[in-house]
């Protein structure tokens, strides 16, 4: 069986991948910073059988050394991820998620290696707004939208021409590439580092554009991302929930088992070459839905609040278009979001609650000048 370097493999995707792959008896090596943002201080990883883990990070350049030297294929996870945070910590992003990647495509170009294929966790961030529809001027990719617009409540994209509100499509991996934040630039960057060395090496590549992945074992520490466990902890700390536009704004929710099935499809795919798929549910489900089903689940009797508050660099909607990993790796996906949340909710009330730091967060992004 081939040996599976999985960087990021201590995180909520790059776990649950691990553990997959040791049931499909495959040599996992997990190459991973426990970042206290994602885990939590002193955090600690103990290895499964058939599985070695090595203490470090993407940006330096003996990690990758290691980590490579025994291994097949590259999972490549290892990333800073939240569209809010990074649009303030620049640096930080550019730094893990473009300088990271390209120190493992160094190695590759330049030592001697057995890999054979690379797969990168790319995202639907890459699209920006997406794919909409115009009744009458057709398909359009609307650029981010303006504060001027945001300040006085519209939040849906408008049609450059006419300015009527236009109908979101499923984005398909064609559409108009164009990202609203720093994050979706960097993952742009890496899914487009890694296509193009490796074909340039005859490497064979996979970028998957990963839509909002959730379900048990995510972090409940990150208040930068993760809307599901954001609301979660929020309301096990008794705090209501505050909603941002007007709770019309939808995300495609993939559950993690989901994700995790196409991943390993696309890693194990005999074709050649180099590919890009969006992984997602192919459903939107909009944030004020997320918050009632999470309160019911919870039981729970905090308020939810319409602020009407926006953070720049958000988009409005999110959906993929599923067409390409349907035909091209057999992927569909099984759990839906009724039964995913409740999946999710049920694990975390078997965790402890951790201390809320959301307010911290928003804190920053309004110092900051991304929030209003």
């Amino acid at each position: 069986m081939k040996n599976i370097l999985i960087t990021g493999g201590a995180g909520f995707i790059g776990s649950n991948l691990v553990k997959r792959l040791l049931e499909k008896r495959y040599q996992v090596i997990v190459l991973d910073n426990l970042s206290p943002q994602i885990h939590g201080v002193q955090a600690e990883y103990t290895p499964a059988f058939n599985t070695e883990f090595i203490f470090g990070d993407v940006r330096r350049e003996s990690d990758w050394e290691l980590a490579l030297s025994k291994a097949d294929i590259v999972v490549h996870l290892a990333a800073e991820t939240g569209t809010g945070q990074s649009m303030y910590e620049v640096c930080r992003y550019a730094d893990t998620n473009i300088s990271g990647t390209a120190i493992l495509l160094d190695y590759l170009v330049n030592k001697k290696h057995h890999i054979e294929k690379v797969v990168v966790a790319s995202s639907r961030a890459v699209y920006g707004e997406g794919k909409y529809k115009c009744e009458e001027h057709g398909i359009l990719y609307p650029e981010a939208r303006e504060e001027k617009e945001l300040s006085a409540g519209i939040f849906d994209p408008l049609c450059p021409i006419c300015k009527n509100e236009l109908l979101m499509m499923p984005t398909d991996e064609e559409s108009k590439i164009h990202p609203s934040s720093v994050y979706g630039i960097t993952k742009l960057n890496q899914e487009q580092l890694v296509l193009n060395v490796c074909k340039a090496l005859n490497i064979s590549a996979v970028a998957f554009r990963y839509q909002n992945v959730y379900g048990p074992g995510q972090s409940l520490k990150n208040p930068y991302t993760g809307i599901l466990s954001i609301f979660s902890t929020l309301i096990l700390n008794g705090k209501s929930l505050n909603i941002f536009e007007d709770g019309n704004e939808s995300r495609d929710f993939v559950y993690i088992d989901d994700v995790v099935d196409a991943t390993i499809m696309g890693m194990e795919h005999n074709g050649t070459g180099q590919q890009v798929y969006n992984v997602g549910s192919g459903k939107a489900t909009t944030v004020m839905e997320v918050a009632t089903s999470l309160k019911e689940l919870y039981q729970s009797t905090v308020s939810i609040n319409i602020s009407r508050n926006y953070r720049l660099g958000d988009i409005r909607h999110n959906l993929a278009d599923l067409k390409r990993i349907s035909t091209e790796l057999e992927y569909e996906p099984k759990v839906n979001f009724k039964a995913g949340i409740s999946l999710f909710a049920n694990w975390v009330m078997s965790q402890e609650v951790p201390e809320d730091k959301f307010d911290q967060s928003i804190s920053e992004m309004k110092t900051k000048g991304f929030f209003k």
